[in-house]
């Protein structure tokens, strides 16, 4: 039974392939999670344990892919050459994707903000969760999820937060031309001094700022730790109104006087 030979020989590498292909996909499975678990207690930076799990998939599925291609009798230095040309087209017609890959190597090799670092870019803020291999995952202060191309954020500007330990905070208040200057100086110098959040090196800065079209401008500036930042910015807004209503500072709201000729 020469044809019963023949589909004998035929089956054993499509079989053998098949069960290949089976074991091969549940080992990487077990090999991803174990060497997942193992970056995730390593010393290496957050940034790049999601990075690094995302590209050993990636390349396991490879040699898993070429390694089932070489049982079915495939010669494998041509379904290089194939996947070669077929990986060309595939980032012809996928160039944006692509550029999210290279911006997510570039973004780890620049490192311009961490997993936990509280940035600015594209148009959104937030926390980074993660960088993937094609995006990075931002947490709002609201809780949404927020997806952003690696390669938008390669090429656009990023405000980081956290790099730094301390930040500023700016405040401008108004007040009305009939108040005395030096008690305002005086009212919002104590507020600032009072509350210790605030940093005194570098001094805070109090000063009269400008002169409005119905109010005087006082620029108040002061240094806080990173995390006391919002916690300052309200408590201050809020103190400096109480202040202001106890010592008879009037807060000018704008007006328009309207003449009637009869």
């Amino acid at each position: 039974m020469d044809w019963i030979n023949l589909l004998i020989d035929i089956a054993k590498p499509i079989v053998l392939a098949l069960i290949t292909f089976a074991v091969g996909s549940a080992a990487i499975k077990i090999i991803v999670r174990i060497v997942g678990n193992q970056i995730e207690k390593s010393k290496l930076d957050s940034s790049l344990k999601p990075f690094l799990k995302s590209v050993l998939s990636v390349a396991l599925k490879i040699v898993l892919i070429i390694t089932v291609v070489g049982i079915l009798g495939i010669p494998t230095a041509s379904f290089v050459a194939m996947l070669g040309a077929a990986g060309l087209a595939i980032g012809l017609a996928f160039q944006g994707s692509l550029s999210n890959l290279a911006g997510g190597v570039l973004l780890l090799f620049m490192r311009p903000f961490s997993v936990g670092d509280y940035i600015e870019a594209s148009g959104f803020d937030g926390t980074v969760k993660a960088i993937q291999i094609l995006y990075t995952e931002l947490i709002t202060p609201d809780n949404k999820v927020i997806y952003i191309p690696n390669g938008d954020l390669a090429n656009s500007g990023i405000v980081n937060y956290s790099v730094n330990s301390t930040r500023r905070v700016d405040f401008t208040f108004g007040v009305g031309y009939e108040t005395d200057n030096q008690h305002v100086l005086t009212t919002l110098k104590g507020v600032v001094n009072k509350h210790t959040a605030i940093l005194q090196d570098p001094e805070p800065f109090v000063r009269l700022s400008a002169h409005g079209d119905s109010v005087v401008e006082y620029t108040v500036r002061v240094w806080v730790n990173a995390e006391d930042y919002w916690d300052v910015h309200f408590d201050i807004l809020e103190e400096v109104k109480t202040t202001f209503d106890a010592e008879n500072i009037s807060i000018p709201y704008p007006q328009m006087d309207v003449h009637v000729n009869q």
